[in-house]
């Protein structure tokens, strides 16, 4: 399930389009009016820390999880130069351990599509619904079946930057419900001057494409995979699991979910079941 290795260097020059201030706020506000205002959350899926410090600077006290190393240790560098107090543990979301309970756990960007089997996501809300307070709550978010099949597809996305480009290809399997990312990311080689780029990465491809106009460029190839899950199967899982399904929306936005939502949040609760003292044995 390891993702971001080379990408993670560069994740955040090629995300800025993303608007996390407003998701953030949208997060906030539905942690709000669910009863978190304050106390410990948990960003499962944390990545290199975007929502994670922004929850922090709210108010919230963080920690934040993720199992790509590079990813963490960018987030780690941002929490140190803004002197945020975030607790950041390298770990799979599938079998994460805590000293304590948390008031809230919170996952997004689609980390949960990152999850490629049913047993697997059952597990992660298992030990979600173990580590909650009593009627704490998750919030998360999830792509859609719509948005693989229709909006992403076969398609092809690719981005020039000054410091850098991306091809991103994209496949969906709609029988196995699971969409393949195929990236192709070139970092202009003076672009770590600034930003701790490492050459040096085991998935790196030394490409001298450029080097004739007195550019040089570095070449990452990654795969990525996110499955689709529908609503009822997730539901089902959270019931399993010992939390109650709270309710669902369209991403930022109170509305319900529809067959063209790209984007769902959903929100869980802890419920004080039997089986909430789950164990990774």
């Amino acid at each position: 399930m390891q993702a971001y290795t080379g990408f993670a260097q560069v994740y955040d020059m090629f995300m800025d389009n993303i608007p996390y201030d407003d998701w953030c706020e949208y997060l906030k506000e539905l942690l709000g009016e669910h009863g978190v205002k304050d106390g410990i959350v948990l960003d499962l899926g944390c990545g290199t820390g975007n929502i994670t410090s922004r929850l922090s600077k709210s108010g919230y006290d963080m920690i934040g999880i993720d199992n790509a190393e590079d990813m963490l240790s960018i987030a780690m560098e941002k929490a140190m130069d803004e002197e945020d107090s975030i607790l950041y543990l390298l770990q799979d979301m599938r079998e994460f351990e805590l000293y304590g309970t948390v008031s809230a756990v919170v996952s997004i960007c689609d980390s949960m599509n990152y999850i490629m089997e049913e047993e697997d996501l059952l597990k992660v809300f298992q030990l979600v619904n173990n580590y909650l307070d009593s009627n704490g709550v998750f919030i998360f978010d999830m792509n859609t079946e719509y948005k693989y099949k229709t909006i992403l597809a076969n398609n092809t996305i690719a981005e020039n930057r000054p410091n850098g480009s991306f091809i991103w290809d994209n496949y969906y399997y709609p029988e196995e419900r699971i969409n393949e990312y195929d990236l192709t990311i070139y970092v202009k080689e003076d672009f770590g001057e600034e930003e701790d780029f490492d050459s040096s990465e085991e998935d790196s491809e030394y490409d001298e494409s450029y080097e004739e106009e007195g550019q040089v460029f570095y070449r990452f190839d990654e795969k990525h995979y996110q499955k689709a899950y529908s609503l009822e199967t997730v539901k089902a899982l959270l019931e399993k699991a010992g939390l109650e399904f709270v309710c669902a929306y369209d991403a930022f936005t109170h509305n319900p979910v529809t067959e063209t939502s790209e984007r769902i949040y959903i929100v869980a609760r802890e419920t004080h079941q039997e089986n909430k003292f789950y164990t990774n044995e």
